[in-house]
């Protein structure tokens, strides 16, 4: 079976290359929908698969750069991307990033950087699964609310009303963004880059993974804009982490080009799927896939305790990050199966 492993020239492992390729394409659905770069999975596993913790991060920025920017152009033809706001959070999205690529050298050279970046990804997964489905909770109990009183909620109701409060800091200059449709300080989206940036350096993301909840909960876009903008962003910051990872040494090129085949296809069915699932489809979905990751992670960081299992410990969260990305992707697609299939219908009946 040695066939179906190639060797990194940079890194100097082994990898498992079909495995390559379903990150790949999952990741491009999972990206493509979600409005992130999907690093939040792909760096755990690569990790997985074989690669050094900082060669993992660095590859998975390179790919998710050319696989961001064909979200965009797909997201951009839908009216989904406000690109005046993604160009107010350039500035701080660069120099973030930049900020967490020097902390994953100065933890490399310390020994610690995979113990780290691991236990940052349990925070921050576990935070973020508790935000999304807490904000779906509040909703459905505004709903019953609503139904109780004999009243439709709206359905631009949400559950977490964070950015209203925000948008009451007016703090100059302050800067109205026609496509999210929001009036607020330049300052916020700045910050909310600043933050998501020094993410995407020190864990290997486009910083979508908090960047899109952040747009949809802080800055206050609507889930289908927040999604389009994010991937722009993405995109951005991207095209930057490759170059820095790559000058770094720790980008292995042969594994990017391996996934980016597949992301080229994903991409376009998850911006697509984007067109029929909306609003909080979109956030329950996100949240699943959140867990998902999760629990891979959580194996990966258990498996020294267990060094008599630790090939099987390996082994299931190989499958778990795997059967994740193959299972939402699968979800998404057959969603946007059904959605184009309602839509032609509906079509013939007024022709």
């Amino acid at each position: 079976m040695d066939w179906l492993y190639v060797l990194m020239p940079i890194s100097g492992v082994n990898i498992f290359w079909p495995g390559l390729i379903i990150l790949g394409l999952g990741v491009g659905i999972i990206g493509g929908f979600f409005g992130m770069g999907g690093a939040w999975m792909v760096t755990p596993g690569l990790n997985i698969l074989g690669f050094p913790m900082a060669f993992a991060i660095g590859t998975d920025v390179a790919h998710m750069a050319g696989k961001s920017l064909i979200s965009t152009l797909r997201h951009g033809k839908f009216g989904n991307v406000d690109y005046k706001l993604g160009l107010t959070m350039l500035a701080g999205t660069v120099v973030g990033v930049e900020i967490g690529a020097q902390m994953i050298m100065w933890l490399e050279r310390l020994g610690s950087v995979d113990k780290v970046v691991r236990w940052l990804y349990v925070v921050l997964l576990v935070c973020i699964a508790w935000m999304v489905f807490h904000d779906v909770a509040l909703r459905r109990k505004k709903e019953r609310e609503a139904a109780a009183r004999g009243e439709e909620l709206s359905a631009t109701a949400t559950g977490l009303d964070w950015s209203s409060k925000l948008h009451a800091i007016r703090i100059p200059p302050m800067v109205h963004f026609n496509v999210a449709g929001i009036y607020c300080s330049a300052w916020l989206p700045i910050f909310v880059s600043l933050a998501t940036g020094w993410l995407a350096g020190i864990l290997g993301i486009g910083g979508g993974l908090i960047r899109m909840p952040a747009l949809v909960y802080l800055v206050g876009c609507p889930t289908h804009v927040a999604v389009g903008t994010d991937l722009f962003e993405v995109a951005i910051s991207g095209l930057y982490g490759a170059a820095s990872y790559t000058f770094k040494g720790r980008t292995e090129l042969v594994a990017a080009l391996i996934m980016l085949v597949g992301a080229a296809v994903g991409a376009q069915i998850g911006a697509v799927a984007t067109k029929y699932i909306r609003g909080y489809g979109i956030r329950i979905a996100f949240g699943t896939a959140v867990l998902g990751c999760l629990a891979s992670v959580v194996l990966k960081l258990i498996q020294p305790m267990f060094p008599a299992y630790s090939d099987v410990i390996n082994g299931i969260a190989t499958v778990a990050v795997l059967g994740f990305v193959s299972g939402i992707s699968l979800y998404i697609t057959v969603r946007m199966v059904q959605g184009a299939k309602r839509e032609l219908a509906a079509k013939k009946r007024q022709g």
